[in-house]
C-alpha cells in the first residue's frame, strides 16, 4: 500500500495526525479527543482499532489532550521522552490529584531513532517552552516524511533533519503584523514570537528561500493560528519564497486545519 499520511487537526485547539506504512498505523500526537480522533478516522476509512503506536512531541494540553482516553481504550504503546513523561503526569495529577498510567509506555530520546514495525522514527529537539519537545522523521519503504511543528526558529540542525523529504508538515503559525495588531495581550505576542514560540510564516519563508532543499512531493502548512494567520496569506508566503521550485510534481501546498482533516497523501 505504500506510505501515506493525513493531518487529522491541526492549530491551537489541537494537533494530531496519522503516519501510516504497509506494517504500522502510529498516530503523532493526541490532542483532540478520543472520540473525535476516531470520527475522523473513520471519515478517511482508517479503523481506529488498527493503530499500532502513539507518539507524543511534547506535554502542551493541544497535543495531549485526548491522550490519556486513547492510550486507555486502544492499548497501545505510547512514546515520549522522559521529562514529557513527567511533565504530562504532573499536569493531569495537578487537576485530578491522581497520577495518570499509561499501560504500555515507552521512553525515546531525541537524536536516537527507533523502529515501530517497518517505520524508522528519529525525534530531533526543537525550540519550544516545553519540557523536552522534539519534532520526527519517519522513513518506510523508500519515503520520509517530516513533522516539525511549535518551535520558536529554524535552527541548522532541524534543517539538516527536514532534508530529502518526500512529505514535509512544518509550522507557518502567524503574520507578524496580524498578532502585533491582534487581540493578544502583549506578554503572550512577546512568547509566540519568541525563540521558543511559534514559526511565523516570515520565517518560514527565510527558511525556504535559503535552506529549504527543494525535494518534497508535497509541504503541509500546519499549526496556523486562527487569530493571527490566514490560510492564504500562508499559502502565499510559501508560495511565493518556494518560487520555480514549485511544479506539478514538486512542492505542492497544502494546508492543514482545526477542524477537519486533510487528504491523505500517499507516496
Amino acid at each position: 500500500m505504500g506510505v501515506s499520511i493525513s493531518v487529522l487537526a491541526s492549530g491551537s485547539r489541537g494537533n494530531t495526525a496519522i503516519v501510516e506504512s504497509s506494517k504500522a498505523r502510529i498516530l503523532v500526537d493526541a490532542g483532540i479527543s478520543c472520540r473525535e480522533t476516531f470520527k475522523r478516522l473513520k471519515s478517511l476509512g482508517l479503523d481506529p482499532h488498527a493503530i499500532s503506536a502513539i507518539l507524543i512531541t511534547h506535554e502542551h494540553s493541544d497535543h495531549v489532550y485526548g491522550l490519556a482516553t486513547l492510550a486507555r481504550k486502544l492499548k497501545v504503546p505510547v512514546f515520549m521522552t522522559s521529562p514529557t513523561h513527567q511533565a504530562w503526569a504532573r499536569s493531569l495529577r495537578d487537576e485530578s490529584g491522581e497520577t495518570p498510567e499509561v499501560a504500555k509506555l515507552e521512553i525515546f530520546s531525541a537524536g536516537r531513532p527507533f523502529q515501530i514495525a517497518d517505520i524508522t522514527v528519529t525525534p530531533f529537539t526543537i525550540p519550544h517552552d516545553a519540557a523536552d519537545p522534539v519534532g520526527f522523521t519517519f522513513r518506510a519503504e523508500g519515503t520520509k516524511i517530516a513533522i516539525a511543528t511549535d518551535l520558536g526558529y529554524m535552527p541548522a540542525s532541524i534543517c539538516d533533519h527536514l532534508r530529502k523529504c518526500d512529505v514535509l508538515i512544518v509550522e507557518s503559525n502567524h503574520d507578524l503584523e496580524m498578532l502585533r495588531v491582534g487581540p493578544y495581550p502583549w506578554s503572550v505576542k512577546q512568547r509566540v514570537m519568541s525563540r521558543v514560540g511559534h514559526l511565523s510564516n516570515e520565517s518560514l519563508a527565510q527558511f525556504f528561500a535559503r535552506d529549504y532543499d527543494g525535494g518534497a512531493s508535497y509541504i503541509v502548512l500546519a499549526h496556523l493560528s486562527e487569530q493571527n494567520n490566514h490560510p492564504e496569506i500562508a499559502r502565499q508566503a510559501a508560495e511565493n519564497a518556494l518560487g520555480a521550485q514549485r511544479t506539478l510534481l514538486g512542492n505542492r501546498v497544502m494546508l492543514a486545519g482545526q477542524d477537519a482533516p486533510t487528504e491523505s497523501i500517499r507516496l
